[in-house]
């Protein structure tokens, strides 16, 4: 690794790593139990009715992941969406997007390694890589502060295969300042205990500021090979630049299935990823489709 800004690096298994660490996270509360179980030689666990999910009179504890209510939401036409997809998933992923969330968008385009009218796609002259993508993530970054896209103070960049409810992410930036260098979505960490950095994961969507992705262009940090990680080069890079990395819970990297039902029925989710071994469009009405939703512009 190289602590110059310019030449962030992330080591080759980085991406490998934060795909296992992912996984170790989601079954972390499994593991503790069945530690402390020892094959039933270990302690009994005891439920304590006081330890609530959910507010009632006894509660000595409780949490919520509902949405902030910080006055109207975000206008649709302050928001610009930007889908990563490639050629080979043209005509699998991307009606997915179409069928689902891509109506509540104000401003949204689709980046591939090729052009397609009939999407359409926009290519930016960034070969297509089986992983990372940095190089199309900071293709991306450039083409929104130009000319060439409608100015909004608010980027979302999810992949094809994101499932997303735009209302919702609209509703939760209003309680963020735009003039301030904000990165949002689920943060994940690389080495934090050895001098290591945070990052918003890529699956579950990374939102960012205008006046973050300025910050971010003008420093020169940069890819080191266009299939570079790209969330987590962003992360280094934000983590040198002082930027500080914002977690939401609302925001997921997998499937509603490789979570506990309970934790995300207390939720109102923002996005899931992925659409293996599941029905992407029943798993959108399922879980993050509105029966009323508000469409402020």
């Amino acid at each position: 690794e190289t602590n110059d800004i310019k030449n962030v690096t992330v080591p080759l298994h980085g991406l490998y790593l934060s795909f296992c660490l992912f996984f170790y996270f989601i079954f972390f509360f499994f593991k503790i139990a069945l530690y402390i179980w020892e094959e039933g030689n270990g302690p009994e666990l005891t439920a304590v009715a006081e330890f609530c999910t959910e507010p009632r009179d006894n509660c000595a504890t409780t949490f919520t992941t509902y949405l902030p209510d910080c006055g109207d939401s975000v206008s649709k036409n302050n928001l610009f969406v930007a889908v990563k997809t490639c050629q080979k998933f043209h005509s699998e992923r991307v009606p997915v997007v179409k069928a689902t969330w891509e109506k509540d968008a104000g401003f949204l385009e689709y980046y591939s390694d090729v052009t397609d009218a009939s999407i359409p796609t926009i290519s930016l002259g960034v070969p297509n890589t089986e992983r990372g993508h940095c190089g199309k993530t900071f293709a991306i970054l450039r083409r929104f502060l130009s000319k060439a896209v409608p100015k909004t103070d608010w980027l979302l960049i999810v992949d094809d295969d994101t499932l997303m409810s735009l209302p919702r992410l609209r509703q939760l930036l209003r309680c963020y300042d735009p003039k301030e260098a904000v990165i949002l979505g689920e943060r994940y960490g690389y080495r934090l205990v050895q001098n290591g950095y945070s990052y918003i994961t890529g699956g579950g969507g990374m939102v960012l500021s205008r006046v973050a992705v300025s910050r971010l262009v003008s420093s020169g940090c940069s890819c080191y090979r266009d299939d570079a990680p790209d969330d987590m080069v962003l992360g280094r890079c934000f983590t040198s630049l002082g930027v500080p990395i914002t977690h939401s819970p609302l925001f997921h990297q997998a499937r509603p299935d490789d979570y506990s039902e309970t934790l995300i029925s207390l939720q109102q989710a923002i996005s899931f990823h992925k659409h293996w071994n599941m029905d992407p469009v029943a798993v959108y009405k399922q879980w993050l489709q509105d029966e009323h939703p508000r469409d402020e512009l």
